[in-house]
């Protein structure tokens, strides 16, 4: 199931990059080892915005009772998004596997290869991935990718029948992408 998850992730910032865009932050909950969907971050404007919008990725995996999340970002677009240092490789896509017992950060590092340029000025690229460095478990997560960890696994406590889909719904109408698997979508 990793490795699928990060070539979906790869394939993802693979395709944003050729459109001259950074995927938005994403989130893939899991419930017992089968995976919930994918969830992108609603559009963000820089600072306490980005910072609120990410930690809200949580709310779906903690309406889910997710056991397992998988979140990806790329190291530049959040740092800038939130006005945070860069810390570690940069470009980078980023992947955390997280647990309530822990988590194992997975790093990605590329370097960008242009491509060409739009008549509106975007650069069109394409990574070429870098060996990647060892997975590091318990490794130093950005505050709010910690904070989206973290509030992952609290649950959501709701006095409505179906507390998930109304989660769902919610996350919707603020703009999150929301595409989730069969098992799930029901």
């Amino acid at each position: 199931m990793w490795d699928a998850l990060v070539e979906v992730a790869k394939s993802a910032y693979t395709a944003g990059l050729s459109e001259g865009t950074v995927s938005r932050p994403l989130i893939m909950p899991l419930v017992g080892g089968e995976l919930v969907g994918m969830i992108w971050a609603r559009p963000l404007k820089a600072g306490q915005d980005a910072v609120t919008g990410i930690v809200e990725l949580s709310n779906i995996a903690a309406a889910a009772r997710a056991d397992e999340v998988v979140l990806a970002w790329e190291t530049r677009d959040v740092a800038t998004a939130c006005a945070l240092p860069i810390v570690g490789p940069a470009p980078c896509l980023n992947m955390v596997l997280a647990t309530r017992d822990g988590h194992v950060l997975h790093q990605f590092p590329y370097n960008e290869q242009f491509l060409s340029r739009s008549p509106e000025g975007w650069a069109s690229m394409a990574p070429e991935w870098r060996p990647s460095p060892a997975p590091q478990p318990g490794g130093e997560l950005v505050p709010p990718i910690q904070a989206a960890v973290d509030f992952s696994f609290t649950p959501i406590e709701l006095d409505h029948p179906n507390p998930f889909g109304v989660i769902v719904v919610l996350m919707e109408e603020d703009g999150y992408r929301v595409r989730l698997t069969e098992a799930f979508a029901g």
